[in-house]
């Protein structure tokens, strides 16, 4: 009885060895089932949304220059504050610009008088060149009239004896005909001076489209010189913060030197997606937006538009696929994502912060 003792305590030993590896093996069972379960569940819940890291806020930066040259006289803004459009941020002493003003004005009005001096000329031209021609014309005709009565006058003194006059006459005759033909001889002279009418006219005319150029000439200076007057307050082009400002009272600026830019009020996203990630994208699709720069801000937005074109398409030396070695390298395309809520207006998103869209593809 003794010897088979000992066999019946091995069984019961071995047994209770193996309630431990069952218990193993059921809790790895148990564990695979609920991972299993949890990435379908993931996989069902994130099926119709695509995210991606690779994504910053973006707007629009102005940039402010100068029209003219010259010293800040006054500094009307400060950094990051709100200005709206039209609103004085720097001023620069026109002092020279008023003066260039005032010249121009003075040339401008010295023109014009040229110009309606001229004119009246044109219209006097009209008038007494045609006039002179036809007063040489009836000279001409009168020298004529007594030349002929001259040279009568001097064949009768020739054919008449010589018994029936005196030499005195002949003589006065024959000096009659001559002053006479050579009074014919200036006003044939004087005709032909007063002849080309349309060309003295023309002449006239040519003078006064000169003075007007030259008034066109000194009204545009005087624009250009009222232009820069007004140049010389440099205003904002629309609302938004000023941003990056590098001037200050008493600089002297140059020429489109940038002083500072505007941050527009409008933020949008741009996302750079993988381009496997674009399938299903499309314009309106509703999109999550969170910001690593506040964790407890969410924003709702949508899909405005995908860019034509990978960023490395639009780089400064884009790569060349054609030569040398091909490797794949998945491109990304940016895709622009309008903020439609969540955003607090009195807390503006700065530009380039890091943020992560997720798209509702379905």
């Amino acid at each position: 009885m003794n010897s088979s003792e000992p066999q019946d305590v091995a069984p019961a030993a071995g047994a209770q060895a193996q309630k431990p590896r069952k218990s193993r093996i059921g809790l790895a069972i148990a564990a695979g089932a609920l991972a299993a379960a949890g990435g379908i569940g993931y996989a069902v819940l994130n099926a119709g949304k695509v995210s991606t890291d690779d994504a910053y806020t973006d707007g629009r930066a102005i940039t402010v220059a100068p029209h003219v040259g010259g010293y800040v006289s006054a500094l009307e803004v400060t950094d990051n504050e709100f200005v709206h459009q039209g609103q004085v941020l720097v001023r620069i002493d026109c002092s020279d610009y008023l003066a260039a003003r005032d010249h121009a004005k003075g040339a401008l009005e010295s023109a014009q008088g040229q110009l309606a001096a001229a004119q009246t000329d044109l219209d006097l031209a009209k008038v007494t060149y045609p006039a002179r021609f036809a007063q040489a014309q009836a000279q001409l005709a009168t020298e004529r009239a007594n030349l002929f009565k001259a040279q009568s006058e001097f064949q009768r003194q020739s054919d008449i004896p010589k018994e029936a006059t005196t030499t005195h006459d002949v003589d006065f005759a024959t000096a009659e005909q001559r002053a006479a033909a050579g009074q014919v001889a200036a006003a044939r002279a004087q005709e032909k001076i007063a002849e080309p009418v349309s060309l003295n006219i023309a002449e006239a005319q040519a003078h006064v489209e000169q003075l007007q150029g030259e008034v066109q000439r000194s009204q545009g200076d005087l624009d250009q010189a009222r232009l820069n007057v007004g140049w010389c307050d440099i205003t904002a082009p629309q609302d938004g913060w000023v941003t990056k400002r590098s001037v200050e009272k008493g600089d002297y600026l140059q020429v489109g030197q940038q002083i500072f830019a505007i941050v527009s009020p409008e933020v949008w996203v741009t996302a750079n997606f993988k381009e496997t990630e674009l399938t299903r994208m499309r314009p309106g699709q509703k999109t999550s937006i969170r910001i690593d720069a506040y964790p407890k801000l969410r924003l709702e937005g949508h899909v405005d538009s995908i860019q034509l074109g990978s960023g490395g398409r639009f780089t400064a030396f884009p790569a060349e696929n054609a030569t040398g070695n091909f490797i794949k390298i998945v491109q990304r395309v940016p895709v622009k994502i309008v903020i439609d809520s969540g955003l607090d207006p009195k807390q503006p998103l700065p530009l380039n912060l890091s943020v992560e869209p997720t798209v509702h593809v379905q």
